[in-house]
């Protein structure tokens, strides 16, 4: 069997990565100019047009199919897809929240990253520039949502953000201004410090007054409850610390990674796959969520790459990786079918307001193939470009 950085295969990955590469190959016909956004319930996707936080995952599929495969096609459709990031940038339409890292480090950064074009450069570092308007500093945070001063959201942190930190971090590295990663450190400190459990599971958001930048109380916006652990937030926690691990190189990322990956792997359902909330009441209907699954698997290999060969907890890592990852090709990947448009079914995008509880979500698909490619040849996403 092939080797490739994690031991030997237990499935062949390539022949999985093709089927997916027929569903996107048929999908960029489909989607035109508009972007994937949730399943609509009937095999399909429903589309947008730069409205929302999740546009940058196709392009993403994209750069990671043609780098995969070489096929030019999915360069073309790439290429036309930053395009109009570009110009969402200049218009500045629908960036007043922090995911303008997931926005532009899949779509620009990752053109820089394989074509070393300038204008991806400058756009991607355009958009970190967009990142830093978030930056409060009497709060000493990136805020998340809403405007400035907004008396629900304006001293908000939530722990996706640490998927948008890497931009900052590649910013200076590219300008040498070390401000862009004074940001992104402070701001995976406070995470760290108030988001993290001393169990290792997690609060999705964290708020602090806006007048005295006290901490005031965790809480949950799509979880089953404050107090619980939203299965996709803890996936974001494992993968966020571990490539802060990578640029910061401080202990303290990778132990809090590892710490939530361990939490993550002991509360696992039979199949290896998580339900929606890991405190939620399971039954056979309780929704899962196959796309934070996914994000763990990237999260878990970016660990297991961070440790040396010979520590017993990578094995454990990539083993528990191994493990979702067939149940998921086995159970819930749609394996090319023409008449469905996601790679992934039984994704959830926010269970307790009804918003696609149980469907195809474009961040699973983009996670899920990614996952497969480093499984497959070690080459990692666009999170992270030193190596590269």
């Amino acid at each position: 069997m092939k080797q490739n950085g994690y031991g030997e295969d237990i499935m062949d990955w390539n022949a999985v990565i093709e089927r997916t590469l027929h569903t996107t190959k048929a999908n960029i016909a489909r989607f035109e100019h508009r972007f994937p956004h949730v399943g609509n319930g009937d095999g399909k996707y429903q589309l947008v047009n730069h409205t929302d936080w999740t546009e940058g995952f196709w392009p993403g599929i994209l750069w990671l199919s043609y780098e995969y495969g070489k096929d030019p096609c999915f360069r073309e459709a790439a290429i036309r897809s930053v395009r109009s990031f570009q110009e969402r940038l200049a218009q500045n339409q629908k960036l007043e929240h922090h995911d303008i890292g997931f926005l532009y480090s899949l779509s620009a950064l990752a053109e820089w990253f394989v074509e070393r074009d300038e204008t991806a450069k400058n756009t991607a570092l355009q958009a970190a520039d967009a990142l830093m308007r978030r930056w409060r500093p009497s709060l000493q945070l990136i805020q998340a949502w809403g405007p400035e001063h907004d008396p629900q959201n304006g001293g908000r942190i939530i722990i996706d953000c640490l998927m948008n930190l890497p931009l900052l971090c590649w910013a200076t590295e590219q300008t040498g201004n070390a401000v862009y990663a004074d940001v992104a450190r402070i701001h995976a400190d406070k995470s760290l410090k108030f988001l993290v459990r001393g169990d290792g599971s997690s609060y999705h958001t964290f708020y602090f007054d806006l007048e005295s930048g006290d901490s005031v109380r965790g809480g949950t916006h799509q979880g089953y409850r404050d107090g619980s652990t939203w299965s996709r937030g803890q996936a974001w926690g494992i993968y966020g610390f571990a490539l802060a691990y990578r640029y910061f190189q401080e202990p303290q990322y990778l132990d809090a990674a590892i710490r939530m990956a361990r939490y993550y792997i002991d509360h696992l359902p039979d199949d290896h796959v998580v339900y929606w909330d890991f405190d939620v009441p399971a039954s056979a209907l309780t929704p899962r969520d196959s796309s934070a699954s996914a994000i763990a698997a990237c999260g878990m290999l970016e660990i297991a790459d961070q440790l040396p060969g010979d520590d017993p907890r990578r094995e454990l890592f990539i083993n528990a990786v191994r493990r979702s990852m067939v149940s998921m090709v086995n159970g819930y990947f749609t394996d090319g079918n023409p008449d469905e448009e996601g790679f992934l079914r039984h994704g959830s995008y926010f269970v307790r307001g009804g918003i696609a509880p149980d469907d195809f979500v474009i961040w699973g698909d983009y996670f899920f193939l990614e996952a497969l490619i480093r499984l497959n040849n070690g080459r990692p996403g666009y999170w992270y470009v030193s190596e590269r």
